[in-house]
Formats: structure tokens, sequence, C-alpha cells
């Protein structure tokens, strides 16, 4: 593909969008990868996995996309009947204390996934916690009696209005919130369903690429915590080809997930600029995300300064593409979720089924891959989502995942590698971090059998006040709630403790039990962590793991992410 680097010389047009010479724009592909052909896996055989005799779970070796539960014998509808096959108790192992419990819809903007940022104003401590339409703000002060100081629902904002994954940090004086905007992934137009996913449903392709929603970044300056108190400084497409405040139909994805931006002069973020990024084998999403660099000196004027792809991304390097096993199989996820993990001048960058890159980026105009590491395939699923690089400076280790789609085990499982990088040209997988147990007293023997996903969603984000502990990895593990890994012994990780959230509850809808844990935000500064359910929200603390907790105001007010 032709680099668009020389896009960094483009201006910016009022609101900040980004402008680009006509010269530049590329034609835009069906969004369908077949070099391949159709390679798509079968379901496994009911005997082939399940319930070993030594009480282990054998994982299928390979399954298709899908979120149905499939059970198996001795799994979670047998064991918990009653409760629609979910396991309604709640665990916890170890030096862990719960020091607050709030359940309920309030604190449930989204049952599937949210994202949340920290912010403090007149010595006071507020928590974001949203989804794309549903938003709610805390005020976290006191741990113990958290209380809702904004309440955002759909019918508040403007079509294609919402929050996206958003990073706050301070700048001059202010608090920035740069947020994503994104083509939404759960879509109506496509399915995985063979006859409804993109490879065979060029009607549902052409309804995407009609729509107008925006995708790109917004900027804002917070003048405190809630909405009244935003004021917008500008909005940028990640479309190259356009241009105005108003862009109508873009090409590409827009941006994924969290930017990662501290504050400073440059920010990065996953996107597909244009529709030609699209190798990728996922049903259900037409775009190969990569990266993105921008100059943020002037908020009011983000500019383009670089982007990145892995060869056999795009339209026309189907050789490339070919030669990656995944290739086919009408089921990966093959590209970025999530921007750079960044550390010192590195960006660890997971890219699905593409595996790991590193990139040097301490020139964003320039950034170049100085090496890449292939990873086992585990479809379905998510394949290299999250890079945890917390203990990288200390032990050169960083910590690879992807994370569950399914319930009840039905695909491979994923591993959190442990992946030396001390020389950030040679990186090598070492070992993985230990398979969680069950808590003694509990009424299965592996979480496999007592219902929803099981597996690793994220380390929480980067944008936590304070230092992350060293030697220690909280994860977010779906039905196995919070794990706590003890890394200090980087050759014999070990599991420290764990807190285990109810499996069920009446007051979540169908859909959405098998989606329990699915994230965690850390407070190094107070030394609480804050869970995320489809149930509620729980506030956890150890004297032994995190040191002794402040429940009350911040000693200091949080300005930017130390790591």
């Amino acid at each position: 593909m032709r680099r668009l680097l020389h896009r960094a010389l483009a201006t910016a047009s009022v609101a900040g969008l980004l402008t680009v010479p006509p010269a530049t724009a590329q034609a835009a592909d069906d969004g369908v990868p077949t070099v391949c052909g159709d390679r798509r896996p079968g379901d496994p055989g009911p005997g082939t996995y399940g319930m070993q005799l030594d009480g282990s779970f054998r994982h299928p070796d390979l399954t298709p996309p899908g979120e149905e539960r499939v059970s198996f014998p001795g799994g979670a509808k047998d064991l918990f009947p009653k409760t629609k096959g979910y396991d309604p108790r709640s665990y916890t192992e170890g030096p862990i204390k719960v020091e607050a419990a709030y359940r309920g819809p309030d604190f449930t903007p989204d049952y599937f996934h949210t994202w949340q940022n920290v912010v403090d104003f007149g010595g006071r401590r507020y928590l974001f916690q949203y989804d794309r339409t549903e938003a709610r703000v805390y005020d976290v002060t006191d741990v113990r009696r958290v209380r809702i100081v904004e309440r955002l629902t759909g019918k508040d904002w403007k079509q294609a209005d919402y929050w996206g994954a958003a990073t706050i940090q301070w700048r001059d004086g202010h608090y920035v919130m740069i947020q994503s905007f994104e083509q939404k992934r759960q879509v109506e137009e496509l399915g995985d369903s063979p006859e409804r996913s993109k490879f065979g449903n060029p009607e549902g392709v052409a309804k995407l690429r009609a729509q107008t929603t925006f995708k790109g970044f917004k900027v804002y300056r917070l003048d405190g915590p809630r909405r009244k108190d935003w004021t917008l400084l500008s909005t940028v497409t990640t479309d190259p080809t356009l241009s105005g405040p108003e862009p109508g139909v873009q090409q590409g994805s827009g941006s994924l997930d969290v930017p990662y931006w501290t504050g400073g002069k440059y920010m990065y973020v996953a996107v597909a600029p244009l529709d030609s990024w699209s190798n990728t084998e996922v049903p259900t999403y037409l775009y190969s995300p990569g990266y993105q660099a921008y100059d943020m000196s002037d908020l009011t004027r983000p500019r383009l300064v670089g982007e990145w792809h892995r060869k056999g991304q795009v339209a026309g390097e189907e050789a490339a593409y070919a030669k990656n096993p995944r290739c086919g199989n009408r089921t990966s996820w093959m590209g970025a979720r999530m921007p750079f993990f960044v550390a010192g001048k590195y960006g660890f960058a997971a890219m699905g089924g593409y595996g790991l890159s590193i990139l040097d980026i301490s020139d964003p105009s320039k950034m170049r891959e100085i090496a890449h590491l292939d990873l086992p395939v585990s479809s379905g699923g998510t394949e290299a989502d999250n890079v945890d690089v917390s203990q990288y400076e200390k032990t050169g280790m960083v910590y690879v995942s992807g994370y569950p789609l399914g319930e009840d085990c039905h695909e491979p499982y994923k591993d959190v590698f442990q992946v030396d990088a001390r020389n950030p040209a040679k990186p090598r997988i070492v070992g993985a971090l230990p398979r969680p147990k069950p808590a003694p007293g509990a009424r299965f023997g592996d979480y496999c059998q007592r219902g929803g996903s099981f597996g690793p969603k994220r380390s929480g984000s980067y944008t936590s006040p304070g230092d992350p502990a060293q030697g220690l990895l909280a994860y977010a593990f779906y039905n196995a709630g919070v794990q706590f890994f003890d890394t200090r012994d980087v050759r014999r990780p070990k599991i420290a403790a764990q807190f285990v959230p109810a499996g069920y509850s009446a007051a979540v809808p169908d859909y959405a039990l098998g989606n329990q844990t699915h994230a965690i935000y850390t407070e190094w500064d107070r030394k609480i962590v804050w869970v995320f359910t489809n149930d509620g929200i729980y506030a956890l603390s150890s004297g032994k793991l995190l040191g002794t907790p402040n429940l009350g105001g911040p000693a200091k007010p949080f300005r930017n992410s130390a790591r």
C-alpha cells in the first residue's frame, strides 16, 4: 500500500477537522477478503471437549464465531438449573477486602462493557462510567458512600454524538478529554452466520458503507465533572479524504477504544483510516485497524503526523495476508482493537490475529516495526487485545492476552502470555500466568462449569492515577471475577488473591448474564480497585497487596497518568 505520511502536512479546517489533498484518496473495496477462500471451522464434536476425569477442562481446539451457549455434561446448566445455569454465589480468597458494593441499574449503564475515568475538582474525586449512549458520573470521594452526580442517557445525545472510549489528562491548567468515535461493532446489518456475514451479505455491507456515523475523535476541555462544564475544542475525522465539520459518509473505522495520550505532544489511536484497510476475517466487521499518530500541540487543531499498519492488512497485500494461518477462517479479528501500549520509546501493538508487534515510536512521523511475534492460534474469541507494560521498566516483561467471546468455554482458552522483551528486537514467549482455580467451597471444579465467559479481559486502564505496583497484576477475568497475580518471581508467577462476585442476579437480563466481571479501574494513589460487572460496581482494598487504602479524599489531585 502507498504510504500516506505526507498527509501530515495537511492543515486543519474549522472545528479541527483534518483536510488532505484529493490526490491521496484511495478507492474503497468491498471489505471482504477472499484470497484464502472459505475455511470457516465447524462446530467441535460434543465428545472432543469438556470435563476430564482428573477434574480439568479440555477446551475445543478451534471454534467458529458465535456467542450462543453450548452446554456440556457436568457444566453450569447441570450445576445451577435454578439460576439459569449461572452460579449465584460470591467468593473471596486471599488478602482482599470488599469495602463497598453498589448493585443495580444506577451502577450498570451497560451490562456488557463500560469505560472509566477519574477527575478531581475542589478536593473531591469523581468517577466516570459510560458506554456508547449511557453514562454516569459518581462522587467517589468517600469510597463507602458513593453518590451519583450526573445521569446521561441516549436522549441526552445527538445522533452519533455519544461518549466513545476516552482518555482524560491534564494540560495547561485544565482537564482535557479525548473521545473516540467509531463504526459500531455490534451491527444489525451483518451477523455471525454464513448467510448474514460480510462474506455472503453484500446488501449488509453496502448499508454499513452508507452510514453517516461520525468516525474520529473529539477534544473537550473539562471545567467540572458534569456535561454542562465541558467545552468542545475540536472535532477530527480519521478519514484523510474528507474535511469540514460535517463529513457525512466517512471511510474507515474511526478511532477504536481509548486513545493513548498522557497530556503531551503526541497521541496515538487505533484506526483503519480507509475502507481498503480491510483484511480481517471477523464476519461482522469491515476493517483491519492499524495506528495513527497526532500532534496535539494545538488542541483546537490536532494534526496527523504518521500512520502504520502491518503488511497484509490492506487490500492489495493479499500475498502477505495469505501467509497467516487464520486467513479464510471467517472468524478471527485481524488488526488492532486498542492503541499502542507505550513504554518509553516503544509502542507495543496488540493486533488480534496478526499477533504482537513492537514499534519504535520515538519519531511518530516515522514509526517503524523493530520486532514481531506471532501468537498461537486461539480462534474463536479475540486474540492479542491487551498488553500490560506496567512491569516492563523493572523486569523487561510484558503480558499479552486476548479475551473470550463465547460462554461455557466453547472456544480455546485465552492465556495471558508472559513475553520477555528485554531485548525489544527479539521478544519471545517465556511463560503464561497461571489458570485461575475455584476458591475452596465452590460447587464447581473449573471455572468453565460456573456459567458465562471465562478468561482475561484487561488489566485496567493506563489512565489510572498513581504508580502501578511492581510485582502485582490484576485482571478482570469475566466469571472468575478479579484475579490478582504475584509476578515478583518472573519464573514462577502465582495467584495471590481473587474476588469473584455473584454470577447471577435476577436484575440482569438473560442476554447479559454471561458477561460478568468485564473491567477494573485501579486508583493506585488511594490503593482502591474498582470492579465493574453486569450487576454493579465493587470497591476492593488489600493492605498486603496494594498498601493501606485511603477511603477518603485523595492526598493530591490526579493530573496525568504516571504510566
